[in-house]
């Protein structure tokens, strides 16, 4: 481990049993919340959130707070149950195949710093090398908020095992099996999550975003690729390999064009931004270079630029018509650099998820929500920050 990395003797999060877990993450996600409320929502008795608060109360994970506007049937101050997001730090990574992203977050997942590094070498040693200084500027200035940074979160596209902390593939880096978690907590000497991008990012949607306190819920990402995470029975599934909720590649057109897994016609092959600047090169002859070229195209009423992002708004709502008749999401968050062209498809998508889901799917919620660089950082912190919580060593 290099020296200029700080070795600290690893904290604990204090959270012996199941229960414990669970009352800190509903705090965390739906907090602050009075101990009565806290215990209905953790379906857990009085006794049991009072013996599950108290180690995490006297670590300072967990602080009570008199909230004078909320006042019991006596007139007494009820008490509310926060977590005191100062009390530890954590870093995200996201890697993508040209940079890498970085942010120091604290407990509660709000960005304090975000930085961005480009790549120039994609091999892994080279990628690790980026890594390790990155991580070492953010070490460097978590030092000033006097909070020792608990974990690191690795967000990388593919098929990524996270229990194992292998990158079993990913495209954009052209890794195959690549052991990151140990290979990244030994050059940081920190504990390291290692998570596939779009997971990460629902893990954050779940605990902090438009996902907190639903059961059921998915997160579609659209850019340069189209992934979907999913949410069911309030777990993100991960399947039995690691590669479940694969949307991307939901064939919607047989005839269409040909997708680098070697199907005809899935959404990705439609949707993903390599698609839409291929079929506005062919269309029009105009050799767009890039998704800032092609929606100022779009913009500008160029009929066939404007019809290539029709058609992938279109295969994208079919493919997020079969999450929902699959599995009955209430919410499904669009999300992804992708949609910064979100004004040239967002009525494709929802035309084609109505006319494509059977009954009461069709009541599913779809939300949309701007992707910036850092979002899919602080989603790699959020499994930094799960892993914490609830895997305790």
């Amino acid at each position: 481990m290099p020296s200029s990395f700080a070795a600290h003797p690893a904290e604990t999060f204090p959270a012996a049993t199941p229960a414990a877990s669970q009352v800190f993450t509903t705090v965390l996600s739906q907090g602050p919340l009075t101990r009565l409320e806290l215990a209905r929502r953790a379906g857990l008795s009085a006794a049991a959130v009072t013996k599950a608060v108290r180690p995490l109360f006297e670590s300072g994970y967990l602080v009570e707070d008199a909230d004078t506007e909320a006042r019991s049937a006596l007139g007494r101050p009820a008490n509310l149950v926060r977590v005191d997001g100062g009390r530890a730090l954590f870093l995200g990574l996201k890697l993508t195949g040209d940079a890498i992203f970085g942010v120091l977050t604290d407990l509660r997942c709000r960005i304090l710093l975000a930085r961005r590094v480009p790549l120039t070498d994609r091999a892994a040693r080279a990628v690790l090398a980026s890594t390790a200084d990155v991580v070492r500027e953010l070490l460097t200035e978590a030092d000033g908020y006097g909070v020792r940074v608990m974990g690191l979160g690795v967000a990388v596209s593919g098929d990524v095992d996270r229990g194992e902390g292998v990158v079993r593939y990913s495209p954009f880096l052209e890794w195959r099996d690549v052991p990151l978690a140990e290979l990244a907590s030994a050059v940081t000497g920190l504990p390291v999550t290692v998570d596939n991008d779009v997971r990460a990012l629902t893990v954050a949607e779940q605990w902090f975003g438009a996902g907190v306190g639903l059961s059921n819920f998915a997160v579609v990402t659209v850019g340069a690729g189209v992934g979907c995470g999913l949410v069911v029975h309030g777990r993100v599934v991960a399947g039995a390999h690691g590669v479940a909720g694969e949307i991307g590649h939901v064939t919607v057109d047989p005839n269409g064009p040909l997708c680098h897994c070697g199907n005809r016609g899935c959404v990705e092959a439609i949707a993903a931004d390599p698609a839409i600047l291929t079929r506005i090169r062919e269309r029009t002859g105009v050799d767009v270079t890039d998704t800032t070229e092609a929606v100022d195209l779009a913009r500008r009423g160029d009929v066939h630029a404007r019809e290539a992002y029709s058609r992938a708004g279109e295969a994208i709502g079919r493919g997020i018509a079969t999450v929902a008749n699959l599995l009955g999401p209430e919410r499904v968050v669009i999300s992804g650099e992708g949609l910064a062209a979100y004004d040239l498809f967002a009525e494709q998508i929802r035309s084609a998820f109505a006319a494509a889901a059977f009954g009461s799917a069709a009541r599913c919620d779809l939300q949309t929500r701007p992707l910036p660089f850092e979002e899919g950082a602080r989603g790699a912190a959020a499994t930094a920050i799960q892993s914490f919580i609830t895997d305790p060593n």
